[in-house]
């Protein structure tokens, strides 16, 4: 009875009749509010494109939903399932991975095509954000960087503290954007700096600064088993299929896209051989860890984002694929126990592996790659497309190209580390209902859970047990019987 009393006692912070649901109402309400005084329809999606389309001599099949809707399908895919999966592979907080996944995702990408929309499609004129499926598309990748950083967080935080992460998550997101992109014009397609890199650092700093001491509490519960590391397995298998989409759903029309998904195709082939390599060589017996084929398998693919549509060459591809394939299993093993050790930095998923380093890697290697590029290899004009050298960028050279694709990883750095800093300590303020130390990683806290059936035993093994314990009871009868 006393543990039973112990397990009990912890949940009297988790409390949320009032606090979920005030956020939760009072933000969808500033949502449509916000929405009617600017989100518009823009022209490809507005009934009016009858009218644009003979205007201006065009057809049905011009329109960018047609060619952008298939990508932002696959995206879409990315965030709500391969995200939601992925981090259902905690024993005892399935629920929780998948269910507040889809609950800030859903909350994000409408605040984010306000924020984006704010800093990038605002006509000065009307005072209006008109959207489209590149919008639709882009608010996802911002949604992305708060689903990472949430990966950090897993298990440990409320869904209440969890809508504030991604509140600041995607305005820190769509500043640093708008000065990597626009400010610094540096190229991501594939989002190594802008997504991956900030979400991780965002994620890392705001776990750092909600350091647990005693998390050890819940270590029987900071685990999985072999079903929840089966559905997590799901999760990266959707996040592997359809990663090439997301790194070239952006990409200009024709060889950039093109490029974008063979490159990232490659490289995360070439994850798995070395991911699957290192996990046997690290364990005694050359078994596989599940954590490693869950992650690192999909480091390539981070690190391809910025330069997805480079020429990098399908051979060089393969050599990032292979490199972060090592890199992130290596972390897995070695650096997240140290960090954890040293740092006090409790990352329950991984992210500082598998987004955190892969992606400031990513941005370097961008810097490096554009650094290189030459009309010679690309063509003069295939310059000015793929790093959109127009205007008063047409005569930028290559190599201050680098340079600035460089110093744009280190704003992401830069916002990734003091924004979460901040949020997690306004997140450290004690009023957000989060679970004690000894009851992290459970759903019990946060979700009502069915019951668990009794296990039925087979007639001959029941009545063996029957006959088990009728034993030691009357051994503890005679045993009783002598000391009186």
């Amino acid at each position: 009875m006393g543990n039973c009393c112990e397990r009990l006692g912890p949940q009297k912070n988790t409390y949320m009749r009032v606090s979920l649901p005030a956020v939760c109402f009072v933000w969808q309400i500033a949502m449509i509010v916000l929405f009617g005084v600017f989100i518009r329809y823009d022209k490809e999606s507005d009934a009016h494109w009858v009218e644009y389309k003979h205007k201006n001599n065009l057809t049905d099949l011009e329109n960018d939903f047609y060619f952008r809707y298939p990508s932002f399908q696959d995206v879409h895919v990315m965030i709500f399932v391969g995200f939601g999966f992925l981090m259902t592979f905690l024993k005892r907080y399935s629920y929780g991975g998948v269910g507040f996944n889809f609950l800030i995702a859903s909350f994000g990408l409408q605040w984010a095509l306000l924020m984006q929309g704010w800093f990038h499609s605002l006509d000065l004129d009307t005072g209006k954000i008109y959207i489209g499926v590149e919008n639709i598309i882009n608010a996802d990748f911002c949604c992305a960087g708060s689903l990472i950083a949430f990966g950090a967080l897993l298990g440990k935080v409320s869904p209440v503290q969890l809508m504030v992460v991604t509140l600041f998550g995607v305005t820190l997101f769509a500043v640093e954007e708008y000065i990597i992109l626009d400010l610094l014009h540096c190229r991501d397609a594939g989002g190594s700096m802008v997504i991956h890199c900030f979400g991780g650092y965002y994620g890392l700093a705001i776990s750092w600064v909600l350091y647990r001491p005693n998390l050890h509490q819940s270590k029987h519960l900071h685990g999985s088993n072999y079903q929840s590391d089966l559905f997590a397995m799901i999760g990266t298998l959707f996040l592997w299929m359809f990663w090439p989409s997301f790194n070239g759903a952006i990409s200009y029309h024709g060889d950039g896209q093109h490029r974008a998904f063979i490159n990232t195709y490659i490289a995360l082939a070439s994850s798995v051989l070395t991911a699957v390599a290192l996990s046997s060589m690290f364990h005694k017996r050359g078994k596989l860890d599940m954590v490693h084929i869950q992650n690192a398998t999909l480091a390539g693919a981070v690190t391809m984002g910025t330069s997805a549509e480079f020429m990098i060459t399908p051979y060089g591809s393969l050599i990032v694929g292979f490199c972060m394939g090592i890199i992130s299993t290596f972390g897995y093993v070695f650096v997240t126990p140290f960090l954890e050790k040293t740092l006090k930095l409790q990352d329950t998923c991984g992210i500082h592996n598998l987004h955190a380093v892969p992606g400031m890697l990513g941005g370097f290697l961008g810097a490096i790659v554009a650094a290189a590029a030459s009309e010679d290899v690309y063509s003069k004009e295939g310059l000015i497309i793929v790093f959109d050298k127009e205007g008063k960028y047409a005569n930028r050279g290559m190599g201050t190209q680098g340079g600035y694709q460089a110093a744009g990883t280190c704003v992401s750095i830069a916002f990734g580390l003091v924004g979460g800093a901040i949020v997690g300590l306004i997140l450290k303020i004690p009023i957000w209902g989060d679970a004690a130390d000894d009851h992290c990683f459970d759903d019990e806290a946060y979700w009502e859970l069915p019951e668990e059936e009794e296990e039925i035993l087979p007639p001959v093994l029941e009545y063996n047990n029957h006959m088990t314990h009728k034993s030691q009871d009357i051994a503890e009868s005679s045993f009783c019987a002598e000391q009186c």
